[in-house]
């Protein structure tokens, strides 16, 4: 169909959204780790929450493990996702004599830091955040037990009767919306007047310029896509700040095959987001597939610049990169062919 046939469509496309310098990281990691030490590398849990990153990075030699006894003693690394482990997790591996790469992202690791020092100045800890989620569980699993207290919601809040009012501290996982913390916090701080927060935001950066984004486009968007997996804190969370904001429908797409493209109708407006964890390309597939359909005139929407970036660990530095593993890193390209160990 030529362009001049196409119904027009106009789509809002946020800026920052997609890979968050953690994420980035975190990928690089496995990807250096098979580079210097071959197939396989284990990575325990998925090493961020995206199906296309798992799937290329097994696709390369990785393999994705529940826990260290699904591990056999060969030699291999082991690499821990972005969203943090216990402390018992790398003890085991210690125990055990592995070699292990820790991707934790900095900004969790910062958090695992400020519940810590509550406990080392006598506070027991409120970790607002959601049940099960891995990086919960890996917060919680910094602290000696009976010192943590996990708060969900504000009825959380309303229920828990500490046993010293006066020497409560909290921390908050990263991927949380904003606006639904801050209810929270509200609720903590009316009920325990000396309840000691950290010494930073807890919430990352990107959560916040995501949220954000999403936030100044939202307003008179027919359909709000959010790019990301279901498993996806931070993803989930776009797609509440969406409606919240404004948008009359949103919905949280893994890729182009479940995007209801004939619910789209010339005329209307899209707003378009992705998870941290979400690369570009699948964003770019989306795009592609409504300009086979539409006359898309592209709207940019940008709050935010990030020019963060968190370094791998010194072990694997400096092993080179070839511009196709960059650019899968990045979230720009499709998975490297696989490599033979």
């Amino acid at each position: 169909m030529e362009a001049a046939q196409k119904p027009k469509l106009t789509v809002r496309l946020c800026e920052p959204r997609g890979f968050c310098a953690g994420v980035d990281r975190a990928i690089q990691i496995v990807v250096l780790a098979l580079k210097k030490y071959g197939a396989p590398v284990y990575v325990r849990h998925e090493i961020v929450h995206n199906k296309y990153v798992v799937e290329g990075l097994r696709n390369m030699g990785a393999v994705f493990v529940k826990e260290l006894d699904n591990i056999p003693d060969d030699g291999q690394p082991v690499v821990f996702s972005a969203h943090g482990v216990p402390k018992s997790v790398p003890a085991e591996a210690e125990r055990r004599e592995m070699l292990y790469l820790d991707a934790t992202c900095p900004l969790v690791s910062k958090v695992h830091k400020q519940a810590m020092r509550h406990v080392r100045l006598g506070r027991h800890v409120l970790l607002v955040g959601h049940r099960g989620h891995p990086e919960v569980i890996g917060t919680m699993g910094q602290l000696p037990e009976g010192t943590v207290h996990l708060i969900e919601t504000e009825e959380d809040v309303a229920a828990f009767e500490p046993v010293d009012a006066d020497a409560l501290g909290f921390v908050t996982q990263t991927t949380l919306s904003v606006d639904d913390t801050a209810g929270i916090l509200a609720a903590l701080g009316a009920k325990f007047p000396n309840l000691q927060a950290p010494s930073s935001e807890s919430i990352c950066y990107a959560t916040t310029n995501r949220q954000d984004a999403v936030k100044a486009a939202a307003a008179g968007t027919d359909l709000f896509l959010i790019v990301g997996a279901p498993n996806s804190s931070n993803s989930r969370r776009l797609v509440e700040v969406a409606e919240r904001a404004g948008a009359a429908r949103a919905l949280l797409v893994q890729g182009r095959a479940e995007v209801p493209i004939d619910d789209v109708s010339g005329g209307q407006t899209l707003g378009m987001s992705a998870g941290a964890s979400a690369p570009e390309i699948l964003t770019d597939d989306i795009l592609n597939a409504l300009r086979e359909r539409f006359d898309v005139t592209l709207e940019l929407v940008q709050t935010a610049v990030e020019d963060e970036n968190f370094p791998v660990m010194r072990a694997i530095r400096d092993v080179p990169l070839t511009q196709d593993d960059m650019a899968f890193v990045n979230g720009q390209a499709r998975p490297a062919p696989q490599r033979v160990a």
